[in-house]
């Protein structure tokens, strides 16, 4: 709020202390939510950088695996199993909620119905493929949902931290200042009322009769 651009009366300074109060008690909530989410954000930021090293170790292995196919039945032959295949992937996105920050959890559930392809031009590198590259479906996965709570839980603890300067840095000294200010002007108006008083009071009494 602008300094000093507020009539100096009792009910103004009434109004001030109570904005005043609620504003450091804003300020401690955001401070506390700050501080959770950042335990939070810890936390998640380490099971994403697990979740990329595993995500990385099965798509190797998958495509490791699936040069392996190749060399064994040709490309041709990959590709072909690889229509044959008849496996369907279904995600069921959930949240739980951290100060206000939607967290998603992502549950990967693969629907197959085998057998996907005959044996005369596979061979168990072929299985080997798909079955490495189920895995990294998987990892992906969780990779995705590490990562996506990573983003959310820091772009909230950015809108947290500004508020808490805006309150720390700017509203909380003006209150601060306008309440002195309104509460030395009506210590200011107090004298002069008394002086203005006694004035009055001593030419009473020294009217002459």
């Amino acid at each position: 709020m602008p300094r000093y651009e507020i009539a100096p009366t009792r009910t103004n300074l009434l109004r001030l202390k109570g904005d005043l109060a609620f504003a450091l008690e804003g300020y401690e909530l955001l401070e506390q939510k700050r501080e959770i989410l950042m335990a939070e954000l810890k936390r998640i930021t380490g099971l994403a950088a697990e979740a990329q090293r595993k995500a990385d170790e099965e798509l190797a292995k998958a495509f490791a695996a699936l040069r392996e196919a190749q060399m064994a039945t040709g490309a041709t032959g990959v590709a072909s199993a690889a229509r044959a295949v008849n496996t369907k992937a279904e995600l069921v996105l959930r949240e739980r909620h951290v100060m206000g920050v939607a967290i998603p959890s992502v549950a990967l559930t693969l629907m197959e119905s085998p057998p996907h392809y005959g044996q005369a031009m596979t061979s168990v590198w072929t299985d080997e493929a798909l079955l490495r590259f189920r895995n990294a479906l998987a990892a992906i996965g969780a990779l995705a949902e590490a990562h996506t709570a990573v983003v959310r839980l820091a772009r909230e603890i950015q809108k947290t931290i500004r508020r808490v300067n805006a309150l720390e840095k700017i509203l909380i000294p003006d209150y601060r200042e306008t309440k002195k200010y309104v509460e030395d002007s009506l210590e200011e108006a107090d004298r002069d009322a008394l002086s203005i008083l006694k004035l009055v009071r001593d030419r009473l009494e020294n009217k002459p009769l």
